[in-house]
Parts: C-alpha cells; structure tokens; sequence
C-alpha cells in the first residue's frame, strides 16, 4: 500500500468530541478534517460503531479518515451508545436506538459550520449493516453511503441463520460481543474520577444477546424490522456496495444491485472480512479513491464518472489448490454493464439418474473442512480440501470438461426427497475436482427443510413422503479449468457452521438437477483498480506477536471430535496516547459423529487494557450445547482493575427448540 502524507487540504484531528444525543447521552467522537473547512466547508461522512475508536479499529481509521479529510470532508468515527468512549448502554444491534442516535448524529453535523450541509455514511460489518438501515429512514442530510460485508436481510442471510438453519455464529458472535462490550472508556478521556462509573454501569446492564436471538428462530416481525429487502425503495441515498468471496457476505452486492432503485453500484473481490484496500487475499484495489470517485459525486457534485461505472465488478477466481489460507488468488476483474446480466445463461445438469436414489446419512461431523463462516484474520480461517467432507457426503460428479467454464452468479439445486424424520437439514457443496482428486469449495447452501417453503411458516416433514426443495448456493465467480470436474456433494449435516437436527437423520433423494450460471469466456471485459493508497499508519510499540491456531482432534476411546480454535490478536501500546491493547480468543466445538445431542461450543475471551501502572482485565465465557427440546447457553463476565476482581456476573437460559 501506498503511504500517502501530502494532500490537497491540511488536517486537524479532534481526537474526542462530544456530540450529545436528544436525550443527553454524550457520544465520544473521533474527526478529522481540512483545517480551513470553517471558512470552506466539507460534507461529512460518518462511521458509526460499537468497536471503540480509540483501540479497537484505530489501524484501519488511520488509514482512512485522515485520506479522507485531506481531500475535503469531515471525517466522523463515532463510538455507539454504551461502547468505547461513550455514554449510554446498548441492548442489542441495530437498535431503533442506535439508528435514531444516527440520524441525529447526521442531523448535527449537517448543521456545523465546518460542513456544506451533505452527509455520506459508510462502515463494514456492523457499520456497513447500520448504514443501509439508515439511509432507509431517509435523514434528510444523508446522500450516499458505502456498505461493505453487509447484508439486506438480517434472518436469511447474516450471522445468526442462513436457509432456516441456527448458524453456530449466532452463538459465536454474541460471545465476541459480550467481550468487546466488556472493555471501559479510557480513563484520559473519560475521566479519572468518571471512568470506572461508566464501566460499572456498562457491566451490569450488559446483555449477553444469544437467548434473545435464539428467541427469534423463524423470519418474524423482530428481524423484519432492519431488513432493507422489506422495502428496497425506501433506500434513497446513492449506495456503492462492495464485498469479498471469501467473506460470509457474498450474495448483497448481487442483491443491491439487483434491487436498489436509488443509484447503486457494485464491487466484489477476492477479500475476506476487511476493507479492501488493505484486505486478502490480494489482489487489494485503491478503494479509497472509488470511495472519494463515489463521494465527491454524491456530496459535492463533482462529476465523476462513477454513473457510468459497470453495474456489477466481479472478481473472477482461478481454481487454485485447496488451502486454509491463500496469500494471493488469482483471477481477474471483468465488468457486467447491467445486473441481473442478460450475458449469463443458466446450464442444468441432471444428478440423479432415474430409478437410483440416493440415500444421504453424514456423521455429524461433516464440515470440519468447510473453514470459517466469515474469516477475518489473514490466518488458516477459509475452506481446506473438502475430500474428508466429500468422504462423508452422497457426490455427484460430472464429466471431466474439455474446456474452462466461469461460473458468476448463485448455482441452484433442485432435489426431491424424503426424510425419516420431521425435522432435517439439507447441505449442498458445489466443488472444483482437480485431476488429482483435491476438492476446492466454489459455494455451497445449507436448507431447514422445515422451511422448505417459509421461513416465517415452517411446516414439519411426513416421514417418508417426498418433498421439492430448492437450495441457493451463494453466490460466486470461478473459473473451472479445462481437465476439472465440478462435484455436487450433499449432506444432511455441516458441523460446525450450522447446529445439527435434534436426532440422527436419513434423506432419501430420488431426483436431483444443478442450475448453473455461466458467464461467456469473453475477453476484453476485463476492469482495472488504481493500487491501494492509504494515510499514514498508526504508530505502535508491539508488545506481544498475533497468531492463530487450528486444530481438528479425534479421542480415538470416545469418538468424540473437537475443534480447537486460538487466535491471539496480539497486544500493542499506542505511541501517541500510551494506551496498550491485547485480546485472546479461544474456541471450542466438540460432536459425536453419531449424536447430534453431544453438540457443544464453548468460547473464552481476554481482552486487556493498561497505561502507566493502571490496567483493567475483562474474562468473558459463553457454552453452548442443547437436548431435543431446547438450547441451552450460558456466559459469564469478570472484569478486573489491577488485579482486584471488581464485577462478575452470569448467565443462563433455556429457549425450547422450534422445528430448529
């Protein structure tokens, strides 16, 4: 990456400013901005979070908002209610609270005299989440944003359940929360005698959100509400959508472009969870400069050229060998003007042949080769060879291709089946079969066939009587060589992304036919990104390396197999204001093959924070496990100054099964 230090406008920094909500609570805000912007004032963009400005996403906010301000904008990275350096509590995500807190954030920094009166938000993740929900109660101010690793529907296709199926993220992700949300303000800011208060508060009125989420597991009115694909017209801002093939959130930038009426865009690459001017696997691109193409646009009414950008750019991977981490992906970038593409035209190939069904009964514990659900470290976090999968799940393989194929879009299957129990899962991979037999993962879909025709309305299946189902696979772009073979391989389990059915199951597949979306081996479509540029990178002392670990054991006397995850982000000290920052992640996911009662996660967390003989520890635990009946999760918090237990407090509830 380019390290940029001079721009068009000087900046100044207001490292905390205070932006106090309707009903009193003071946000903490990071912005940047050109010096002179009181004489000749900027539109603001703004990033709104609950993952602390001041340690949590300083690397990335200090190659980006500076960048930003010096090419003329006001550049806001707000701490959300009840995280960072805030005041407040947050209840649980994307809050009709936090929402509100946005439009009035927008509201006041449209009314400063440092800014033209035009707002642009953007964020990834959360942010790029928040951003669109937002723009969807149209603040009068806000005229573009940029999500990135979002979604449009928060049921269907987030962290908590994809295809009716309880994804084990749903459980994962509320114990980052409870650690993330566990952290104080920092004391420099907050204050000596105010700090430890607002900490104290924050604990005791902190949720740990995985019994509220697994209150919710069919599409009702709880997810509807935040899910832009409710009413996709309600969406007015101008949205530049972007994503990466290796992040969870591969289908949005399809679905935004597809269905915004506002203008839209749409970018996807090879990235895992990161912004991509500095994601992986690389290629990166100089997304900072599409972001100003995008902005200046939107918010100054430069014309740009960004409307008359492709529709739809896509990456399209090379089929490379099988590995949990891929430091570059090969591929190219090509350009479809309009989306959905009038170019691409669905092949089907039929899998079953008539009269030889196909019966499908994993162990529980097929999927360990599937990698995780959205990767976010540059560590052995994405899929690896699927043979030992493919081993354990019913394989349609096809013919050997005499030439390449570029696969762009979501494949389908159609299958008929049966199943001997009335609640089942269906998983289906599409894989890249090389010549030597390595399986390389192109999509796969997951399906409660309890709602094989409602996720709002799950209907229980007949034993024994068949049934159509349609499984989506996420989308994808990929090119399958000449000499390859694609391979449909199905299961009717996929520990550990999804939690497995209450009893052992066996579907009967009597039919089965695979759509594919196949792109032309065109040429001269190709599209070309600057090289990443960035704003000088945050000053830090390492205190203690990161690393990540995985491991996959079986206890060769219990049968049980466990997966055993570590990833230390490492700690360092922040050069300027002295704050040091470290965090320890440890998971673990253990299953029977034959039980799929002997599910459990367990995860623990250890975040640190010290400064010149002051330190805080904060000790998060969570367990997942459940019966036929219910799910059963528990968590607990320490929280520690110096070395002085000062809070604890646990959790734990039962929430009864529901065709789940």
């Amino acid at each position: 990456m380019k390290t940029v230090t001079e721009f068009p406008r000087k900046v100044v920094e207001f490292p905390d400013m205070g932006i106090v909500m309707p009903d009193g609570c003071r946000l903490s805000a990071r912005v940047w901005m050109p010096e002179d912007a009181g004489d000749d004032p900027v539109p603001a963009i703004l990033e709104h979070l609950p993952y602390r400005k001041r340690d949590g996403t300083i690397f990335r906010d200090q190659l980006t908002h500076p960048y930003f301000a010096g090419h003329g904008y006001a550049s806001i990275r707000v701490d959300m209610r009840g995280n960072g350096d805030s005041e407040g509590l947050m209840d649980d995500e994307y809050s009709e609270q936090e929402l509100q807190d946005a439009c009035d954030v927008i509201a006041w920094a449209a009314s400063q005299p440092w800014c033209n009166g035009n707002v642009g938000m953007m964020g990834i993740s959360w942010g790029g989440f928040n951003c669109l929900q937002v723009a969807a109660k149209q603040p009068p101010s806000l005229k573009a944003v940029i999500s990135l690793c979002s979604t449009v529907d928060r049921y269907a296709d987030d962290i908590h359940y994809k295809g009716g199926c309880l994804l084990i993220e749903n459980f994962g992700w509320a114990s980052t929360m409870l650690s993330y949300s566990s952290r104080p303000p920092d004391p420099l800011l907050a204050g000596d005698n105010r700090w430890r208060d607002l900490w104290l508060t924050r604990l005791e009125n902190q949720s740990f959100l995985a019994p509220l989420w697994l209150k919710h597991q069919h599409r009702d009115a709880y997810w509807k509400r935040g899910s832009i694909c409710e009413d996709f017209s309600a969406v007015k801002a101008a949205v530049l959508s972007i994503g990466g093939w290796h992040d969870g959130y591969r289908n949005t930038v399809s679905h935004l472009a597809s269905n915004i009426e506002a203008p839209v865009k749409g970018i996807i690459g090879p990235w895992i969870h990161k912004y991509p001017h500095y994601a992986g696997p690389k290629p990166a691109i100089g997304f900072l400069q599409e972001a100003l193409r995008w902005w200046d646009r939107w918010l100054k009414g430069v014309d740009t050229g960004v409307e008359a950008d492709p529709a739809y750019r896509a990456y399209v991977m090379d089929s490379v060998r099988p590995a949990r981490w891929h430091p570059e992906r090969p591929g190219r970038w090509v350009a479809e003007q309009e989306w959905p593409s009038p170019t691409i035209k669905t092949q089907t190939v039929d899998l079953i042949p008539a009269g030889e069904p196909a019966i499908v009964a994993s162990p529980q514990s097929c999927g360990l080769a599937g990698g995780e659900y959205f990767p976010f470290t540059f560590g052995p976090e994405l899929p690896g060879d699927q043979r030992p999968d493919d081993a354990l799940s019913v394989c349609f393989d096809q013919p050997e291709l005499n030439e390449a194929v570029d696969i762009v879009g979501a494949p389908e299957v159609e299958v008929r089946l049966s199943s001997d129990r009335p609640q089942a899962n269906i998983a289906v991979r599409l894989c890249d079969v090389h010549p030597d037999g390595a399986s390389e993962l192109i999509s796969y879909g997951v399906l409660n066939l309890t709602h094989r025709n409602s996720h709002e309305f799950p209907e229980a299946l007949v034993p024994g009587e068949t049934v159509s189902v349609r499984v989506v696979l996420d989308q994808c772009a990929y090119r399958v060589p000449a000499g390859h073979r694609l391979r449909v391989a199905v299961s009717n389990t996929y520990w550990p992304a999804i939690w497995p059915s209450p009893e052992p199951v066996q579907l009967t597949l009597s039919a089965a036919t695979l759509s594919l979306p196949l792109r032309p081996l065109a040429t001269g479509d190709e599209v070309t990104f600057a090289e990443p540029e960035g704003a000088t990178p945050w000053a830090t002392e390492t205190i203690r390396a990161a690393n990540s670990e995985r491991h996959v054991d079986r206890d060769e006397k219990t049968g049980i197999v466990t997966l055993s995850i570590v990833d230390d982000f490492g700690e360092v000290r922040d050069l300027a204001h002295g704050l040091a920052n470290g965090s320890i992640a440890r998971e673990t996911w253990t299953i029977h093959p034959d039980d799929p009662l002997s599910a459990s996660g367990k995860t623990h967390w250890t975040q640190t924070l010290s400064r010149n003989g002051w330190s805080v520890r904060t000790e998060t635990s969570a367990e997942m496990r459940s019966d036929a009946q219910n799910f059963i999760v528990s968590a607990r918090i320490e929280a520690y100054e110096g070395e002085k237990l000062v809070f604890e407090r646990n959790f734990e509830e039962k929430v009864p099964r529901a065709l789940l």
